[in-house]
Order: C-alpha cells, then structure tokens, then sequence
C-alpha cells in the first residue's frame, strides 16, 4: 500500500525539483553531493517541505540541511525557533542553523521582514555552500500574491506572482506551487509532524492576513469554489507574458541608450508602450533607484516626459534619481 495522497502530493513535488537541481549540479560540473536545505518556520507547509525533503534526497543523492530564521517579533520566538531546529534533526536534516536577524522598519512590516529573512537565507546558503533552498509557498500563498498585486495596481509582473525559482541561479525553489494548503497540512497530519500556527497569519494588523481570512473566503462565496486555481492560472500566464516582454525590452533598450546612459525619445515613442515603460523602469533602476521602491506611477510620470512633453521639469523618484528630458533625450542621474 503507497502512501496517504496527500504525502505522496508533496513528495514528488520535491522529488521533481531535486532532480532539476541534480541536472544543473552536474551541468555546472561541480563536483560531490549537492546540498539542499530547507527554509522551515515550523508551520504546516514548510514542516511538509521539510519532510518530503528528508525523505527524497537520500534516495537521489542530495545532502539535506535545513535553517529557521528568528525573526525576534514575538516573545519565545528564540524558543521556537530551537524547537523547530530540533525537529528538523529528527528527520536527520543536518545541517540545521538557527538565524536571528533583525528587521527594519523600511516598506513596512511584512516587506522588511522579508528582507532580513531573504539576507539571512542568502548567507547560510553561502556559507554552505547550498546549490537552492527550498521555501513552501503554495497554491493559496500563489493566489494572495496575485491578488495583491492587482490591488497595487502594479502591472503584469505583478500578477506574475512568485517564480518556481528565483534568486541568483534559480537558488530559491518553490516545489508546492501547484499544492494547495490543505494538502500541505494533511501531510502533517498523517505523519503526526507537529506544526506551529504563526498568530501573525491570523493577525487582522497584515494585509495578507486580511486577505487570506476574509477577502479569499468572500471571492469564493461570490464566485463559487475554484478562484485560487484559476488566480494561480492567471500568474503563470502571467509570468510567461511578462518574461516575452522583459525579453523584449532588453533588446529594444539596446537601440535607445547611448554610451552616456542618456536615452533618445524619439526611439522610445516609436516603441510599444508596454515595452517603453519596461526599458524605463530598467535605466532607473541601474541609475540607482530602488526596484522595490519604484511603483506604476513613478514610470507613468517617467513615460509622460516621452508621450506628453510639455517643457515639465525633471520627475524626482526613490533612491534620489532623477530624469529629466533635454534636446530630445532622457536624462538619468542619481544625486
């Protein structure tokens, strides 16, 4: 008798990403095991993660580690963060690293908790020596940040949602991106793994809170059963429309920008708009402006200096970059 269905869900969702990494392992020529670890908070769906991984990789190969990060937000946090330790040993994960990090204030909460997590992954990876790390988004986690991103108003790349992989390299997998939640966490059950409810998912305080609690539910009623699936869709082909238009601009950019930086709007009118706004908001960001600070409008004020000139003066945008239009090209500098 094979296993439960849900935890042979989760096991060849990993089982299929170890094997992409083996392949670009071996590519690479590299030589030894490769190492693959675990990003684990202790909730359902990394604690799944984690076991499909512990379970998988010997059979291909793969050393298996694991890192939980301490993010210092809640009292006994440091506790738990050694409690999930603990229960990654037990699945003969090793290595395991507990992080402690400090968060910010910059973009709010949740964005800068990201931020210290993603730093503090990016160098236990390193120091490692790690060839991915593995994060348990999911299906649901997908259908939030598509929905998110729709509510930013922030363009196509945002309905993209999150990427399979990311990172330099690909390091960052998602193997649970076409596994819903409650898969996730029936895997747990089966397995007796014990798991751990953040209070912040249910804290009204985060906007993804908010949506995952009240907004999903009332889609649903409104809608009837199948939204996440077909906002998990909508990211996909997302993500394939907006990688042929980056591709696109990579290419036109080379047509408009002289050695200087500076930029010919005649050669940007005659480009699509789509396109114009992507070679934009690529010569901002090497000008020294922040991708994670710059939103549609600051682009759409950007694009107006090309579509609706009228001797406007320059448009100030985050990381004090500024563009301004002089003789028929755009000018950007920083400072």
């Amino acid at each position: 008798m094979g296993p439960h269905p849900a935890v042979a869900a989760i096991r060849l969702a990993v089982r299929r990403v170890l094997h992409d990494v083996l392949n670009h392992h071996c590519a690479q020529d590299r030589h030894g095991a490769p190492l693959v670890l675990v990003a684990c908070s202790g909730g359902a769906d990394s604690m799944a993660l984690a076991s499909a991984l512990a379970f998988e990789a010997p059979k291909l190969g793969v050393r298996a580690g694991g890192v939980t990060i301490d993010h210092g937000l809640q009292e006994g946090s440091d506790l738990r963060a050694a409690e999930v330790a603990l229960r990654l040993r037990a699945l003969k994960l090793d290595p395991v690293d507990v992080v402690s990090v400090e968060v910010g204030r910059a973009g709010g909460p949740e964005a800068a908790a990201r931020d210290a997590r993603y730093a503090a992954l990016d160098a236990t990876a390193d120091r490692h020596g790690a060839s991915a790390v593995l994060l348990g988004h999911t299906r649901d986690d997908q259908a939030e940040t598509v929905l998110l991103g729709l509510a930013r108003g922030s363009g196509i790349r945002s309905l993209s949602g999150m990427a399979a992989a990311a990172g330099t390299n690909g390091r960052y997998r998602r193997p649970f991106l076409d596994v819903d939640r409650q898969t996730a966490r029936t895997a747990c059950l089966i397995q007796a793994l014990p798991v751990w409810d953040d209070p912040h998912n249910t804290d009204p305080a985060y906007t993804r809170s908010r949506l995952r609690h009240e907004g999903l539910p009332a889609l649903e009623k409104c809608l009837g059963k199948g939204v996440v699936e077909a906002l998990a869709r909508t990211a996909q082909l997302s993500r394939d429309d907006a990688d042929a238009l980056d591709a696109w601009a990579a290419e036109a950019e080379a047509t408009v920008v002289d050695e200087d930086g500076t930029l010919d709007a005649a050669g940007l009118f005659g480009l699509p708009p789509a396109v114009r706004r992507r070679v934009l908001r690529r010569a901002v960001i090497a000008a020294g402006s922040p991708a994670g600070s710059l939103f549609a409008r600051h682009i759409e004020e950007v694009d107006r200096l090309i579509t609706a000139w009228r001797g406007q003066g320059a448009i100030n945008l985050p990381g004090r970059v500024g563009v301004r239009r002089q003789g028929g090209r755009l000018v950007i500098r920083q400072g």
